[in-house]
């Protein structure tokens, strides 16, 4: 029998450019923490009010932020209710698509960091994950460590 049977996750903020390039990465939370919770606490929505002309595409946990601001963040639209006439549902399920390829990038971004072996599935000390995640991020942001 496992020994990682009921672990707790990892979830970490990943912030890139419109060009997929990590700008960064950091912020790590335990998996059960819902990503509004994070966005008080890791200072975003404070981020928001001070850069007001800065653009984000976010997923569906952060609609309460794209409610908030609603010129700056762009959150997946909701789903429609099942007896909602088909042309809403059409309408839904484009304005979707549209708002995925928008945020393509930040997929691809989250993604070069998975390709790492010990991100993959994490088994060492969750104490440990912080350093190792950042670790990761910055050699997939291209900075190179110098010996000291």
């Amino acid at each position: 029998m496992s020994g990682k049977k009921k672990q707790n996750t990892a979830k970490t903020t990943t912030i890139s450019d419109s060009s997929g390039r990590l700008l960064w990465s950091g912020a790590d939370r335990p998996g059960r923490m819902h990503d509004q919770t994070a966005v008080r606490t890791e200072g975003i929505a404070e981020q928001r009010r001070l850069h007001p002309k800065v653009k984000a595409e976010a997923h569906e946990g952060y609609r309460r932020l794209a409610n908030e601001f609603p010129d700056q963040v762009s959150a997946p639209p909701k789903k429609p209710k099942d007896d909602a006439p088909l042309g809403e549902r059409g309408a839904w399920r484009e304005q979707r698509r549209r708002q995925s390829a928008r945020r393509i990038c930040v997929e691809h971004v989250i993604g070069e960091e998975k390709k790492w072996r010990p991100l993959q599935r994490y088994t060492g000390r969750r104490g440990y994950y912080p350093e190792t995640h950042a670790a990761i991020a910055a050699c997939s942001a291209g900075v190179r460590f110098l010996p000291a």
